[in-house]
């Protein structure tokens, strides 16, 4: 018995020691796909321009952030509403 939870703690240990050390990352784009700020709902975002309020993927809180962007479909994004360049501060 006292070997088996150790190797759980083990296991658990190097699960949680994965999940710390992962950096946050935009998802590569898939073919046919752009990148569209501006549009993604909040939490729903692909990654955030440096100097974003977050770091990246699902952080956006609000609605329509112009520092976060989402993939979209190969020429849609200004049909949304979005903008294919990083808005200036």
């Amino acid at each position: 018995m006292k070997q088996h939870a150790m190797i759980a703690a083990a296991l658990g240990s190097l699960l949680a020691l994965g999940a710390v050390t992962t950096p946050a990352q935009a998802a590569d784009p898939a073919a046919g796909k752009e990148k569209c700020y501006g549009v993604a709902k909040a939490g729903q975002n692909d990654c955030a321009s440096p100097g974003s309020a977050h770091a990246c993927a699902g952080q956006s809180k609000i609605d329509k952030d112009p520092m976060s962007w989402k993939f979209v479909p190969a020429g849609t994004c200004t049909q949304m509403g979005g903008m294919l360049q990083q808005p200036s501060k």
